[in-house]
Formats: structure tokens, C-alpha cells, sequence
């Protein structure tokens, strides 16, 4: 009987990541050609997608890579950029208080904005039994397709005409112009923010700053000056 409630749970798991697979795989295989044609080889550009799972990160870590930036400034860039995955973490392990700690903390690392965002919407699930096996089973589905579609990609960049994976490099501005949209629409202060953002990492560049270290610094003044611009709406509220 157990083993059939663990299997239903897998299976509801699997079903509940497909959309989030059919998302990705677009993706996963527009970065493998980009990382290939960056100079990525095929193990690095899959042990990336292994290891980091983070589909912004790695399109700004290739584009850095591509642009000459030094290991370090893209290491930083990235955990600047994945800041958050921490706070969500955090909300994941305190959301599901019938799963043991031992179980929280191996799914954390599974976690992305859209296998957050499906986590929470399985709400009644945390208190079935095999809980975990259910947001396992999702992260994974999601995990399997990032990793193979990078994979794939990878691969399609040793084949693929030179103009049409050129060509895919637009991919890069419209995934994180489709990542700001939605909270501009929710917040248009937002725009602002991104902004001052783009407007100090052009500005350091200008004056000679490496391109990691000027969007690195971009990133969090940016960020910052939001503490003070969200604000004001609250203290007018």
C-alpha cells in the first residue's frame, strides 16, 4: 500500500511539472547553442545546467564568458543574481511543516521561480503523506528537462548554421526583459528601478569598469535604490 501512495505522489509530481518542462526545453536549448557558441564545451555548458540550474545566471554567465569576463566577476554577478533563490528557500522550508527538515533541504536546491511558483500552488499536497516525494518528483521533471534540453543545444551548436545561432543571441535580452515585465506590470516603480540599474552598470563602463564588476555593482545599487523608491509609495499609502 505504501509503495502504491509513493508512486501516486510520483506521478502527480511528474504531471504537475510538465508545464514548467514544455517552458524550459525552448530555453535550455537556445542556451546550449549560445554557451557552445561562447566556447563552452559540451560537459561544461551541461555541468553548468548540473550544478548552477538557473536559467538567468547562466545566460548572463555566457554572456560574460563570451565578452572575455574574468572568473571571478562572473561568479559574483551570478550570486547577486540568485540572491533570491535564498529567500525562497527559506519560505519552502517554513511552507511545508509536515515534511521533515531532512527532505526540506535537499528540495531547496531544486528550486527555481516557476518550480516555487508550482510548489505554492500544491498547496494541499504538503499534508498528504509522501509529501515530499510529490515536490521531489516536480523539481526533477523540471531539472531533467533543463539539463537535457542544455544538452541537446549543446549539441545542435556543432550543427546548426552559424547566422541561425548567431541569431538566438536576441534570446538573452528577451528572457530577462520577459522576466521584468510581469513586475512592472504589477509595480510600474519597477521600471524605474531597472533603470537606475542599466543606467549606473552603462555609466561604469563608460568610465573603464570591466563589464562583471559593472553589472555586478549595477545590480545592487539598483536593488538598493528600491529600498527607497518602493518606500515612498508605502509612506504616501
Amino acid at each position: 500500500m505504501e509503495e502504491i501512495n509513493r508512486l501516486h505522489m510520483v506521478k502527480k509530481g511528474i504531471f504537475a511539472g510538465l508545464p514548467i518542462m514544455v517552458g524550459y526545453l525552448p530555453i535550455a536549448l537556445t542556451y546550449g547553442v549560445l554557451a557552445n557558441n561562447s566556447g563552452l564545451s559540451i560537459l561544461e555548458l551541461t555541468m553548468m545546467s548540473v550544478f548552477v540550474f538557473a536559467g538567468a545566471a547562466q545566460f548572463l554567465a555566457v554572456g560574460m564568458v563570451a565578452a572575455g569576463t574574468g572568473f571571478i566577476e562572473i561568479i559574483t554577478a551570478t550570486f547577486v543574481l540568485n540572491f533570491r533563490h535564498f529567500v525562497m528557500s527559506l519560505s519552502f522550508v517554513n511552507r511545508l511543516k509536515n515534511i521533515a527538515l531532512r527532505a526540506k533541504i535537499p528540495l531547496t536546491l531544486g528550486l527555481t521561480d516557476e518550480t516555487f511558483t508550482m510548489s505554492a500552488l500544491y498547496r494541499k499536497e504538503e499534508k498528504e503523506d509522501y509529501a515530499s516525494w510529490f515536490y521531489a518528483s516536480l523539481i526533477l521533471t523540471a531539472y531533467a528537462s533543463w539539463v537535457g534540453g542544455s544538452l541537446v543545444g549543446g549539441l545542435l551548436g556543432d550543427v546548426m548554421p552559424e547566422r541561425l545561432s548567431e541569431s538566438m543571441g536576441v534570446a538573452l535580452y528577451a528572457m530577462f526583459i520577459g522576466l521584468l515585465l510581469p513586475s512592472i506590470k504589477k509595480e510600474h516603480k519597477i521600471a524605474i528601478i531597472a533603470l537606475i540599474a542599466i543606467g549606473i552598470n552603462t555609466f561604469l563602463q563608460y568610465l573603464g569598469m570591466s563589464q562583471g564588476w559593472a553589472i555586478v555593482l549595477g545590480t545592487l545599487l539598483g536593488g538598493m535604490s528600491g529600498i527607497w523608491i518602493l518606500n515612498e509609495e508605502g509612506e504616501d499609502a
